[in-house]
């Protein structure tokens, strides 16, 4: 199964979709393996023309190369996930990786090697740990971090006190989604330049945990949290990033609900593709 309207040849490829399903850290309901596949499925709905850009995805160069089959060593896999990604970028495509579970987006920070890290999702995924794993995906934006010079965490509403007192440091911006809801993608994008400078001339990687999204518009996720961004706050802030974006992922889809999880990061993971080659 492809993404639907992936219709570029590898070789000439401007965007790359990278399926990574792993799934063994989950910490309440699991299923991220079928994440990948799921929305690809969900997408086949979606018409190929986008009135906001004029363009069509099938004639935006886009490019699946299926899935990097997962094992369950997660240092050892990220690694190598890495490395594919890093093939990508070397072909000067855009990879665009599909989880999976949160951790794989180590390999997208990785091989990106940003300076900023912009990251939709409920949990501020501070932890140096999880019950002693390093390798949770509670733990992504701490090892984001190790690589990119600053966090913007978009839509966060859950996390330990140590880790919100984590997110008090100056190279971590939260931006609440009450924030979102009062400014749209500009509170974003505002504290984006603030953290590096100017995105324009900033590296940065893009990822959506589709729990960022309410658990009644995507309960499709493992850990579900309430009060989150609605589907168009969502689609607003990833067009906006988009333009600046050199790498960006799709994270938590499970099959867990009826395909709404699925059909919201299929509708993400598109937004970001037209947004991305408008700009």
């Amino acid at each position: 199964m492809t993404f639907p309207g992936a219709a570029a040849d590898r070789e000439t490829a401007a965007y790359v979709v990278v399926g990574a399903p792993l799934d063994i850290s989950t910490t309440f309901q699991p299923g991220t393996r079928f994440g990948p596949d799921r929305i690809r499925q969900f997408s086949g709905s979606f018409e190929d023309y986008d009135h906001r850009t004029g363009q069509h995805f099938s004639a935006l160069g886009v490019h699946d190369t299926g899935d990097v089959h997962a094992w369950n060593d997660p240092a050892e896999y990220v690694d190598y996930l890495a490395g594919t990604l890093r093939d990508v970028r070397g072909d000067d495509a855009v990879p665009l990786l599909l989880g999976g579970e949160h951790t794989v987006t180590v390999a997208g920070v990785r091989a990106v090697d940003p300076d900023l890290f912009v990251c939709l999702d409920a949990h501020l995924d501070l932890r140096a740990d999880f019950d002693d794993d390093p390798w949770s995906h509670a733990c992504v934006t701490h090892r984001a971090l190790e690589t990119a010079d600053h966090a913007v965490i978009v839509g966060a509403r859950a996390g330990s006190e140590v880790e919100w007192e984590r997110a008090r440091e100056g190279d971590v911006t939260v931006v609440d989604p009450e924030t979102v809801r009062d400014r749209g993608a500009a509170a974003v994008v505002d504290a984006a330049d603030a953290a590096v400078g100017s995105l324009a001339t900033a590296t940065t990687y893009l990822s959506v945990d589709i729990d960022a999204a309410d658990p009644g518009v995507a309960p499709g996720t493992g850990t579900m949290e309430p009060g989150g961004l609605s589907a168009r706050e969502m689609a607003a802030v990833v067009r906006g990033v988009a333009p600046y974006a050199d790498g960006a992922d799709v994270v938590e889809v499970n099959d867990r609900d009826d395909g709404q999880a699925a059909t919201l990061g299929g509708h993400l993971l598109r937004a970001f593709v037209f947004a991305h080659a408008d700009g």
